[in-house]
């Protein structure tokens, strides 16, 4: 609905439960497809520093159209529903919440950054779920009491086990995939530490110039064609370091939505009470600049000092890199509009029911399959596996959002 000022305009706030689920679906939509792009482009052989710096530009734009859109639509609007503009301007008074949604920013900056990686090692599908389901458990958990119970506990929280039972049968489909991998390349994975991708590729009967494209998917002289382009070399290296880093990033994404949540809703009282409460808006603003700033700064650092053993770069070389930006710039934009559905929704319908949009690995794992065949030519039992998860994913998103209760518009004005 329209929160309607005195000139007849006002902000546009989500209150129904029908439209808060509209907008967890697209934000699902969205952010189940932003992290198979930086997935694509990685594969193709582009630096992930320069992904994410184009990602970074679009995501933060991503969130000055929804401000300007959805938080200005009218030039002024009542005392208790301020405009984006207007909160702007009252900084000195509401800066407590700006810090929450800032430091929410700096969570999911911090996390995203990290999944790319996690990408490279652990595969698409593992690490959108593993990070999905500590964002879930951790996350969600602590929604349900800022909303102050405002979800369905009993749904709410079989929705949660039953993203814990998803993540283990994960688990076993990661395991069971890495010996399905493990029988095909043999003796190779442990070689390639030690030899040339050229030798690599010998040892399975490929040409060097033999692109992936002239081998079938999931055989080993894909997976050593895939290997030789990849910005991110993987074999020969441990992957307790990809779960490393994928269990970094859940833990930075479960902060990132009860922050913005104090942000928005001031359960702890840290602005007068006379302050208008931050609108959804001005929080997701904050929420992203923060989150722009951050990567930025961090990914120029690692233009210069790579991780991983990644090929270091410059910013020179950042600008005249084109392959694939257009891609890098569509990332940035689902993911952007997907947070602030997720948003949107989440101040209608409750955070907790909000983070229904962690089920993101349903969307993830079709593009895994589908664009980069994970699970090609692997054991039925991989396959079996792989469908459980599905369908215990496909159960918890449903809970999840049954379980959202309707806020009170009161509340929403106090």
């Amino acid at each position: 609905m329209m929160m309607v000022g005195d000139d007849g305009l006002g902000i546009y706030v989500v209150e129904s439960k029908g439209g808060a689920i509209v907008c967890m679906v697209l934000s699902l939509l969205c952010l189940g497809t932003w992290p198979a792009l930086m997935a694509l482009l990685e594969r193709r052989g582009r630096l992930p520093q320069h992904t994410y710096l184009d990602y970074s530009f679009t995501n933060f734009l991503a969130a000055i159209f929804i401000a300007f859109v959805f938080g200005e639509i009218g030039e002024t609007t009542t005392l208790e529903e301020p405009s984006f503009i207007t909160q702007l301007t009252q900084i000195q008074d509401n800066w407590p919440s700006v810090l929450f949604a800032m430091a929410g920013g700096v969570g999911l900056s911090i996390g995203n950054l990290a999944t790319q990686y996690a990408l490279a090692f652990v595969g698409l599908s593992v690490t959108e779920v593993t990070t999905a389901s500590i964002t879930v458990v951790i996350g969600t958990s602590v929604n349900y009491f800022l909303d102050n119970r405002l979800n369905r506990a009993d749904v709410l929280f079989s929705g949660v086990g039953c993203f814990l039972l998803a993540v283990c049968l994960g688990s076993a489909v990661h395991s069971s995939n890495s010996a399905d991998i493990e029988a095909k390349l043999g003796r190779v994975s442990k070689d390639c530490k030690r030899v040339t991708h050229e030798e690599c590729q010998s040892l399975v009967g490929i040409g060097v110039e033999e692109e992936m494209e002239n081998v079938k998917e999931g055989t080993a002289a894909f997976l050593i064609a895939l290997e030789n382009k990849r910005a991110i070399k993987v074999f020969g290296k441990s992957m307790v370091v990809g779960l490393g880093i994928t269990f970094f990033a859940g833990l930075c994404f479960s902060l990132f939505s009860p922050l913005f949540n104090l942000a928005t809703n001031d359960q702890w009282h840290t602005i007068k009470q006379d302050v208008p409460k931050l609108i959804v808006y001005t929080a997701f603003f904050y929420f992203s600049l923060s989150c722009f700033v951050i990567a930025v700064a961090l990914n120029i650092n690692f233009l210069y000092n790579p991780l991983l053993d990644s090929p270091r770069s410059s910013f020179r070389d950042y600008l005249s890199d084109w392959n694939g930006r257009g891609w890098a710039l569509l990332a940035g934009l689902l993911c952007g509009f997907g947070n602030g559905l997720q948003f949107m929704g989440g101040q209608a319908a409750g955070y907790a029911a909000a983070d229904a949009v962690q089920a993101l690995p349903l969307v993830s794992t079709f593009w895994g399959i589908y664009l980069f065949g994970e699970y090609k030519r692997s054991s039925p039992r991989t396959y079996a596996l792989l469908l459980g998860m599905l369908v215990m994913f496909t159960i918890a998103v449903g809970l999840l959002m049954a379980s959202g209760g309707a806020r009170d518009v009161a509340y929403l004005k106090s």
